[in-house]
């Protein structure tokens, strides 16, 4: 004999009672389940836990509220606070001078409403708009009317305030100009006055010049009278004279010195005098190339300078030579004389002394 089977509402077999018990009989609902969870629940918190007090699955129960009841759900409809519904559009969103609308629309996103909702509270804004502006104009129409006709015949009004504003324009572009001219003059002088003064400083520098000429002249006894002016000029020099680079270097005070032949020289020439004098002939040189070589005053003055330069440079050959006959200071008398070369700028010149020396 055949066992018997039952089968089961999703297609599936059953054996007989006898061979297999299944439980529960149906499908249990969704409080079953959660309030035999709940007693699980509890059992297993009162076993872990003895001095817990075991759990009221009745109690826990009240605490929940379900959507078959009518009761909640009546409570869930009138409890609305809580919900983001969206406050009323602000018209001082609209006023910014830099309204932006996608900008605005993008702040917009923590509203809990729909974009068709917007858009019809946009249109309602814009109707409610529209309306107290008409409101405003017919509230002031007559106020308009009376603007009308009181800007009437304003034309003569602002021509008289146009003519008034020419001449006051005329007025000031004529002081304008009194003062730009006023202004052309200051400037005029002012370059004149700096032109004056820059021409004063050259005639001092060139009075500077002639002067300390004429002194190098009658210190190298250059000219007719410069025998008469050797004595004053050698004063003058002793008194002025300031130590230089020959401080260290000894000089004898007669004029006549005998040579290691025998011999007498000729006088010697003092080399601090002749640096004295290299000083003066540099300084020239360098205040007429600040003046200009080419100012006429300097360029007749040049064959003058062009004497002063010879004569340096033959008392420099003269003291090259005695520097060679100096014995055991033929080598710091010869440094010495070549060092003032060098201070005069005439390095060729010492090249050439140096090789028709005959040592």
């Amino acid at each position: 004999m055949q066992k018997e089977e039952m089968r089961w509402p999703n297609g599936g077999k059953k054996k007989k009672a006898a061979e297999q018990v299944s439980w529960p009989p149906h499908p249990p609902d969704s409080l079953s389940l959660l309030t035999l969870s709940l007693s699980l629940y509890a059992t297993l918190r009162s076993l872990s836990t003895p001095h817990t007090p075991r759990v009221n699955s009745g109690s826990i129960m009240n605490k929940f509220r379900f959507g078959d009841s009518d009761e909640s759900a009546s409570d869930l409809d009138d409890d609305t606070t809580g919900l983001p519904f969206p406050e009323p559009l602000s018209r001082a969103s609209f006023l910014s001078p830099d309204f932006d609308p996608a900008k605005y629309l993008s702040s917009l996103t923590n509203r809990h409403q729909s974009l068709e909702d917007l858009r019809q509270e946009l249109r309602e804004l814009d109707q409610s708009l529209s309306r107290e502006l008409l409101d405003l104009v017919n509230e002031n129409y007559q106020d308009f009317l009376s603007l009308g006709v009181a800007l009437h015949g304003g034309e003569e009004k602002v021509e008289q305030v146009r003519v008034g504003l020419l001449a006051f324009q005329r007025d000031v572009q004529a002081i304008r100009d009194k003062v730009e001219a006023r202004y052309q003059e200051v400037q005029q002088l002012i370059e004149e006055k700096k032109g004056i003064r820059r021409n004063a400083n050259i005639g001092r520098a060139l009075l500077d010049f002639a002067d300390r000429v004429e002194e190098l002249e009658r210190r190298l006894m250059i000219g007719g009278d410069a025998s008469n002016h050797q004595k004053s000029s050698t004063d003058q020099f002793d008194e002025d004279s300031d130590p230089g680079l020959l401080d260290s270097e000894s000089e004898e005070d007669s004029d006549d010195e005998e040579l290691p032949n025998g011999a007498h020289a000729a006088p010697l020439v003092s080399l601090k005098r002749l640096e004295h004098h290299i000083q003066k002939y540099v300084y020239l040189t360098r205040l007429s190339s600040r003046i200009g070589d080419q100012h006429p005053f300097l360029l007749n003055q040049q064959p003058r300078l062009s004497k002063i330069r010879s004569a340096v440079l033959l008392d420099l050959k003269t003291a090259l030579e005695q520097a060679s006959h100096a014995g055991e200071k033929r080598d710091t008398k010869t440094l010495a004389v070549l060092r003032l070369y060098k201070l005069m700028g005439e390095d060729t010149s010492a090249v050439t002394a140096l090789k028709n020396l005959k040592l």
